[in-house]
């Protein structure tokens, strides 16, 4: 179990938030403050082997959810607690749900599904990161132009430069733990499966863009887990739902979280 690092705003209800595949805690800090501000005590954590966590060899959803739970000890976080994970942030609240289904009051999960996910759509933007040659790059530019040759997109590679970090001699490096996430891609995709159901209130939100929930996910796949669950879509968002429609994901939680 390793000590997450996290940010917390706000008071109230818990709400605890976790970001996906190589992203940090600050990719949630808008929503966050906004919530915080709408009446909610909320803690975003930087999952193992991203942002400022420590890294580890290890990097099973078993082991971050072990993670979350060290977290909730340490912040003394109630049955009250709202959940929310995103993409490989939603596998693992699910399987802390049901591991731990004592310690939670609802479960958010945002553009994720149960089943395996194929993860050779990843392979463009780890060839990219593994390229960057940190003997030569002089900063973000530099980072930038080697990532292009792998990754087309201009907004997934300044998501992934969120990662670019001086270290104390100077030099660049990433936050990540890239050599792990690399060698574990394949268990970042591996399927949640539980014992027992969680039969607590589940939200599921997925972009009406993104194929990461479809409709047999929607029918078999989600409810034969999270009975209690429902299934939100924002049209015209892709997987970065919150980022892209922010203020719909705002609402949705909100309103699920009051009920």
């Amino acid at each position: 179990m390793l000590q997450l690092h996290y940010r917390e705003v706000g008071q109230g209800a818990p709400l605890v938030v976790l970001h996906g595949l190589f992203g940090t805690l600050d990719n949630w800090q808008t929503l966050a403050r906004r919530w915080a501000e709408a009446g909610y005590r909320v803690i975003s954590a930087d999952l193992r082997n991203h942002g400022r966590s420590p890294h580890s060899p290890e990097h099973t959803y078993t082991a971050m959810a072990e993670d979350v739970l060290g977290l909730f000890d340490q912040l003394g976080l109630g049955p009250d607690t709202t959940l929310l994970g995103h993409s490989m942030g939603g596998k693992v609240a699910m399987r802390f749900a049901l591991d731990y289904p004592d310690r939670l009051g609802k479960l958010i999960v945002v553009d994720i599904a149960p089943r395996a996910s194929d993860m050779r759509h990843q392979d463009e933007i780890l060839d990219g990161l593994n390229a960057v040659d940190f003997t030569q790059c002089d900063g973000r530019q530099a980072a930038d132009d080697a990532l292009a040759r792998h990754i087309s997109s201009f907004g997934v590679r300044q998501f992934l430069l969120k990662n670019l970090y001086r270290q104390d001699d100077n030099s660049f490096a990433w936050r990540i733990n890239l050599p792990v996430l690399t060698a574990e891609m394949a268990a970042i995709g591996t399927e949640i499966t539980g014992a027992q159901p969680f039969l607590k209130p589940a939200l599921f939100i997925n972009g009406g863009m993104s194929d990461y929930i479809d409709a047999t996910d929607k029918l078999h796949g989600i409810p034969a887990l999270f009975p209690n669950s429902q299934v939100a879509t924002i049209l015209d968002a892709g997987h970065w739902v919150h980022s892209e429609k922010p203020d719909e994901v705002f609402g949705l939680v909100q309103a699920f979280v009051g009920q």
